[in-house]
């Protein structure tokens, strides 16, 4: 097989492959959004989007994956740094439990916390702590136990490119531990920070399964996004899931475009 693609035949044969791959899930992706644009009746479409009902959920969404975000990012900065430049016994242990919420199906993750709030502890916080069981934060503690890993897996692939010898010639000219990190590792950070907290964000704001099995899908109180485009298919109400897809698509393509621009500064020449 090798043989048979060297030479200019086999570098023509092995660009045609890529670039076909490359078209066939353009056009795959394409056709869905054609479809989607294909199927809306516009009229509808927009007395869908400008519903109370889709408003709210817009406005939920945006306001518990703001907060989830932070929240991830907080936990993942400290996180990602111990796992990234620490060495101790059963860190491959640990660092394989980080990455389970990116694994386990978001559903088993919801009925997980669901059944943590069954427990005597759980039920205590719930019952005179802050109530998350079919609640708002139980929305953003899905979204926290979903995204988090995720922030930390990004974080920790951007301190992993981040010589460890900036921070000692830090520590040489008179800087303490945490002053070299806040001064020198963060600031080079910068971008995988954003990157981190965009994409963090833009997930949370997509999470459905966890949500769903913890605050539950009741309209116009724990209604988000992917809930609301639950609620409108079981309710045969096909225009106003089309019209929160497109509002998915558009934050999504939205924050990926972002997110490269500044990934093409970073590595500008």
């Amino acid at each position: 097989m090798l043989k048979l693609l060297r030479g200019a035949g086999g570098e023509r044969v092995f660009r045609v492959a890529t670039i076909s791959a490359l078209v066939m899930i353009g056009l795959f992706i394409i056709g869905i959004i054609a479809s989607m644009v294909a199927y809306t009746d516009w009229d509808t479409f927009i007395a869908a989007l400008a519903s109370r009902e889709i408003l709210f959920a817009i406005r939920l969404s945006l306001t518990t994956a703001t907060i989830a975000a932070v929240i991830s990012i907080v936990i993942a900065v400290p996180v990602a740094y111990a796992i990234s430049r620490s060495r101790f016994p059963g860190k491959d242990i640990v660092d394989s439990l980080l990455d389970l919420p990116i694994v386990i199906s978001p559903i088993a993750l919801g009925a997980a916390l669901l059944v943590f709030f069954n427990t005597p502890l759980g039920a205590g916080i719930n019952d005179n702590v802050l109530r998350f069981v079919f609640a708002v934060p139980g929305i953003v503690l899905a979204q926290v136990t979903v995204v988090s890993a995720l922030a930390v897996r990004l974080l920790k692939s951007t301190f992993d490119n981040i010589d460890p010898r900036y921070e000692q010639v830090a520590r040489t000219l008179g800087c303490s531990q945490p002053a070299a990190f806040f001064r020198v590792t963060l600031p080079l950070a910068r971008d995988g920070l954003i990157a981190a907290g965009i994409l963090t964000w833009a997930r949370a704001i997509g999470e459905f399964g966890a949500t769903v099995m913890l605050a539950g899908a009741t309209a116009m109180k724990t209604e988000t996004l992917p809930t609301a485009i639950f609620l409108s298919l079981g309710s045969a109400d096909v225009a106003g899931a089309i019209a929160v897809i497109f509002v998915l698509v558009i934050i999504a393509v939205a924050s990926l475009l972002v997110i490269r621009r500044l990934i093409g500064r970073r590595y500008q020449i």
